[in-house]
């Protein structure tokens, strides 16, 4: 090999390990946020429940729960999921760790979706699902928290539907962000997995 490409390509092979050794140790995941500024998933709250109760995120301590936006004029897939949290609900049986297990259903428009209306739409789910309301401030810091997006979007008749994350959020029993939660799974796949960050 010619002499004069040897040191370009040497020098390319380790900009190229270093990458990779450096990705695998951001995307890992073992690798925690730490204080240095970078961002995390979650954060305090306090909003209110179907039941017109407050909940805050302190109230959660002590089992894993899961995270969900949306809002009850959303056509399909606000309803679908639900129904899929509703089926890992029921796959985790009655037992005292299953029935410690909470699901909340934040939503995205609290100009429509009172307690009143959140209790109305749920009482088709488990039990287990939490509705949560609050006021557009209370709402708009939650999304931020959790890093999540909704964005109103108006109908050619002046009325309005949502965009908005369809991500479900699976937390730790600290409150801590573990990851997205494959709701798709089987129900019984999904609800052991739930039940591991015990």
């Amino acid at each position: 090999m010619n002499r004069r490409l040897v040191l370009p390509l040497v020098v390319f092979l380790f900009g190229a390990l270093a990458l990779a050794a450096a990705a695998i140790l951001t995307f890992s995941p073992g690798a925690r946020t730490t204080s240095s500024g970078t961002a995390s998933v979650g954060g305090p709250f306090t909003l209110t429940t179907q039941d017109g109760k407050p909940l805050s995120d302190t109230d959660l301590k002590g089992s894993p729960f899961l995270v969900f936006f949306g809002f009850t004029h959303c056509p399909d897939i606000c309803p679908t999921k639900l129904f899929e949290i509703s089926e890992v609900l029921r796959a985790a049986g009655d037992g005292d760790k299953a029935k410690k297990l909470k699901a909340l259903f934040i939503t995205v428009d609290p100009e429509r979706d009172t307690p009143e209306t959140m209790k109305s739409y749920l009482g088709s789910f488990d039990s287990r699902i939490v509705g949560l309301s609050g006021d557009r401030p209370a709402i708009d810091a939650a999304i931020k928290a959790y890093r999540a997006y909704a964005k109103k979007v108006p109908l050619k008749d002046g009325d309005y539907t949502m965009d908005h994350t369809a991500l479900v959020y699976l937390m730790d029993k600290d409150g801590g962000f573990v990851g997205a939660f494959n709701i798709e799974q089987p129900p019984a796949q999904a609800a052991a997995e739930w039940l591991r960050h015990f």
